[in-house]
């Protein structure tokens, strides 16, 4: 059985026999975590209340197998709470649930993805950073595949990093999409990080899905240098540029 509740978060369930009960903790987090993820929740409500809500059911439940779907960057520290909340969600997770396999993939590429559809429409908020921010995209279909191996195997508790296989700077990806597209890259300005906060402030005020100001501040985080651990999946994570075409081609001028 597979929980996501948006692409911000998604936990992985395996049914099973018996599992003692464990209480759900309804403490509050830390205040600096109540960021808006959307209008209706907050990272907070998603990344750390949804996964240990999900995480205790389950271990009431009976399942015997957790898989939670974290982030690479997922850090107590970081100055971005998208990262903090995915960091604390973790620990609600393996306090609910001990034996929980915890996936954390880099930023994914693939259908209608938030990484090469967006610097083709969007090239403007990539130059940020002066484009110097390092990232280790993987593909979705590996990171799915990994899900799909990890039930196979009988038992497997810890946390799992899934990066990319490659690291590229944000201009190196405006240059693929470039090239791909046949398209010159964009002119478009690089703003100063105070002008980019700004501006995804006024943006939130629209209906539509709008960059956040916590997104913003993503875009100057560089991807941990933690090695993979593809090898316990039986998986080797394909190259970006192995599959750009795949999911460029409709920007193509010509």
């Amino acid at each position: 059985m597979s929980v996501c509740d948006t692409p911000i978060s998604c936990t992985t369930l395996s049914a099973g026999s018996t599992r003692p009960s464990r209480p759900f903790h309804s403490s509050s987090a830390p205040r600096r975590l109540s960021v808006r993820a959307n209008r209706n929740f907050s990272y907070e409500d998603v990344h750390v209340k949804g996964a240990e809500a999900i995480a205790s059911l389950a271990a009431q439940a009976g399942v015997d197998r957790f898989v939670h779907v974290s982030h690479l960057n997922a850090a107590h520290d970081s100055p971005s709470a998208f990262y903090r909340t995915k960091a604390a969600g973790e620990e609600r997770v393996k306090e609910a649930f001990p034996n929980a396999t915890i996936i954390r993939p880099s930023i994914m590429f693939g259908y209608e993805d938030r990484l090469l559809n967006n610097v083709a429409f969007w090239p403007i908020w990539w130059k940020l950073n002066h484009m110097r921010t390092k990232v280790r995209p993987v593909h979705a279909l590996d990171v799915a595949q990994a899900l799909a191996n990890v039930i196979q195997i009988p038992s497997m508790p810890g946390t799992f990093s899934l990066p990319g296989p490659s690291e590229m700077t944000y201009e190196y990806l405006l240059t693929l999409v470039s090239t791909v597209t046949l398209n010159p890259v964009s002119p478009a300005p690089i703003l100063p990080k105070s002008v980019a906060l700004a501006l995804a402030k006024l943006a939130q005020r629209v209906w539509w899905p709008a960059l956040s100001p916590d997104e913003v501040v993503r875009r100057y985080i560089d991807d941990a240098d933690v090695p993979g651990d593809w090898d316990k999946f039986g998986i080797t994570p394909d190259e970006i540029e192995e599959h750009a075409i795949t999911y460029l081609r409709r920007y193509r001028s010509a």
